[in-house]
């Protein structure tokens, strides 16, 4: 994902310390029931991006630089790390395998570890820049969408062996296995969204996602489904995962960089980096509505959704303004949190 989307402040949110843990005091919760309720702090000052939960094993996994940092779900207690994943974008995890994997950009590999004692269990290369990166569990493949040589690597998750590499002629960001052996994509430099057979490795259809624009957060609706886009032009695409068709578009916030599906409450979540979250509510296949924009903090662009509490988690920080001749914005020391949204 973009890492330089990160916006400057944070929303004004009032919170008290207890038991390590900074609980929200913010305002009342709006039509969603949805409001900060905890802000946990996180160790270290590396830029992140993704964010993962692993609901069943009770752990959040966070990208973090250098390293991914792991919590737990309940305590919010950091549990332990996975070092050395340089400029590591997403984390990967295929539960039946015990297994988990981190796309790390800098170092263009992925790092495989195990999900029980969090250590590596080997590399493997991958594309030029690998950002997102998805489990499939049919195949029992991982991809990762490398965004600078615009491909995808498909990697045999049980012994680490590359498959295969497909071209994407486009910049991928954000994947999303549907359950059947499919992985749709967005491409955001032509926005357009690409279906892949995981087994084949092949590219079975492209769509345009007109009216959305550069693409980037990507959920799925497996039983109905749909595809939840999050669109730089602030809306959310729901698409037709047989017929690539946008069915609806309802406005989100600005900055979307991750979206999330929770099939126990038929809601989907778009979260913007300008210090909120877009709640929509799905009231049929077809039909979608925005129940509200909750407010987090400026720079929580990214998102995992617990599917245990229906919690969604962000990581954000403080941020001052980018030094003269650099790009992007840079980090305040020791303000690293894990921003907890939930009833």
């Amino acid at each position: 994902m973009r890492m330089n989307r990160i916006g400057l402040g944070f929303a004004l949110i009032a919170v008290m310390s207890f038991g390590g843990v900074w609980v929200g005091l913010g305002r009342a919760a709006g039509p969603s029931g949805y409001q900060v309720i905890k802000s946990v702090p996180v160790a270290g000052d590396g830029f992140w991006d993704y964010v993962t939960v692993d609901s069943a094993a009770r752990r959040i996994y966070i990208s973090h630089g250098t390293k991914v940092v792991v919590l737990d779900a309940d305590s919010f207690a950091a549990v332990g790390e996975i070092p050395d994943t340089q400029g590591v974008h997403g984390i990967a995890i295929a539960a039946d395998l015990g297994k988990g994997f981190t796309s790390n950009g800098r170092a263009n590999t992925v790092t495989i570890f195990d999900l029980k004692s969090l250590k590596t269990l080997g590399t493997v290369n991958a594309g030029q820049n690998p950002d997102a990166i998805v489990y499939d569990s049919v195949s029992k493949r991982v991809f990762t969408l490398n965004g600078r040589s615009k491909d995808a690597t498909a990697i045999n998750a049980a012994d680490g062996s590359v498959a295969g590499t497909l071209e994407l002629a486009g910049r991928p960001e954000f994947a999303a296995a549907d359950g059947t052996g499919k992985i749709f994509v967005n491409i955001e430099d032509t926005s357009e969204l690409v279906e892949i057979d995981a087994q084949s490795i092949k590219l079975l259809h492209r769509w345009p996602l007109k009216p959305c624009e550069s693409p980037s957060g990507l959920a799925m609706d497996q039983k109905n489904r749909r595809l939840f886009v999050g669109c730089h032009n602030k809306m959310m695409a729901v698409v037709n995962a047989d017929t690539g068709k946008v069915i609806a578009t309802p406005a989100i916030g600005e900055g979307v960089d991750a979206n999330t599906y929770d099939p126990g409450t038929g809601l989907a979540f778009s979260s913007n980096g300008e210090g909120t979250l877009t709640v929509v509510k799905q009231e049929g296949p077809d039909n979608y509505s925005v129940l509200e924009n909750v407010p987090t903090k400026r720079s929580a662009r990214t998102m995992g959704l617990d599917l245990k509490t229906h919690n969604v988690v962000l990581p954000a920080a403080d941020m001052e303004p980018p030094k003269e001749g650099e790009g992007r914005p840079t980090m305040k020391p020791g303000t690293f949190v894990l921003i907890v949204v939930g009833k």
